[in-house]
């Protein structure tokens, strides 16, 4: 396990309101709250100093309670989860943190080289950073599989829902599948949540299409394995849960 020489809080945003899957931080994934899963995994990592849950609603709060973690209730119109992780980082007990780690309340299963991937880009110099796996077939045209193209030096040009024309690439550039992790600098993070709403990102409804629109730059640590199931639709939930099972199973043999 990498030792990270920045101070970091991990917050995981959790939003009750979700239009694709109602209710997803409270939907079930082995018996268990999902956003519980996804704070489990925060803690087992082991990189952050301190772990917070970011959320607009008293039972997600309820729910992360029994791990010993704290719950900060947000505005619940706030407009993404950057922005709710932006309002937990901003509050005075939490200056003393030099980065902010961004992990999405989907990803009950995200791979630690992914979050060092990310943190890893912010300790080389980028204000952001995030991760991506490689893209498989059948995700190419797959709306729930969110892309970035990703140029030579490790920096994200674009992310989309669609699959970027290919008569746009160069030789020495990369679509992968973007994995629902941020790792911010403090000050890019309260800066980015602070920007107007861009056009991009109302069309693709992406979030991090945001600081690419206003020149800010994002990291991309690359990883080599495929990404493991994030939960953004009721057929991600089901594809969670036999995930679940088949890795349950391997720690039982």
């Amino acid at each position: 396990m990498l030792v990270f020489a920045v101070q970091l809080l991990c917050v995981i945003p959790a939003r009750l309101g979700s239009t694709r899957l109602p209710h997803k931080p409270l939907r079930l994934l082995s018996g268990e709250p999902l956003v519980r899963l996804v704070t489990r995994r925060a803690l087992e990592l082991g990189v952050a100093q301190e772990v917070v849950v970011a959320t607009d609603d008293q039972r997600i709060v309820d729910a992360v309670a029994p791990l010993g973690v704290e719950g900060v209730l947000t505005d619940p119109a706030l407009r993404s989860g950057t922005e709710r992780v932006a309002a937990v980082a901003g509050m005075a007990r939490f200056a003393r943190f030099d980065a902010v780690l961004n992990l999405q309340g989907d990803e009950p299963f995200l791979a630690r080289a992914a979050v060092e991937g990310a943190v890893e880009r912010v300790q080389g110099g980028d204000p952001i950073g995030t991760a991506a796996a490689p893209l498989a077939a059948d995700d190419l045209t797959n709306p729930h599989r969110v892309k970035v193209v990703v140029d030579g030096r490790g920096h994200a040009l674009r992310f989309s829902r669609a699959l970027p024309a290919s008569a746009a690439w160069s030789c020495e550039v990369v679509v992968r599948h973007h994995i629902g992790i941020y790792a911010y600098e403090r000050r890019a993070l309260l800066r980015w949540a602070a920007l107007p709403e861009a056009a991009e990102e109302r069309a693709e409804g992406l979030e991090q299409v945001r600081p690419l629109a206003y020149g800010i730059p994002i990291g991309v640590g690359q990883i080599d394995v495929p990404a493991a199931p994030s939960v953004d639709t009721d057929e991600d939930l089901a594809a969670a849960e036999r995930y679940a099972d088949t890795m349950s199973q391997r720690v039982g043999r």
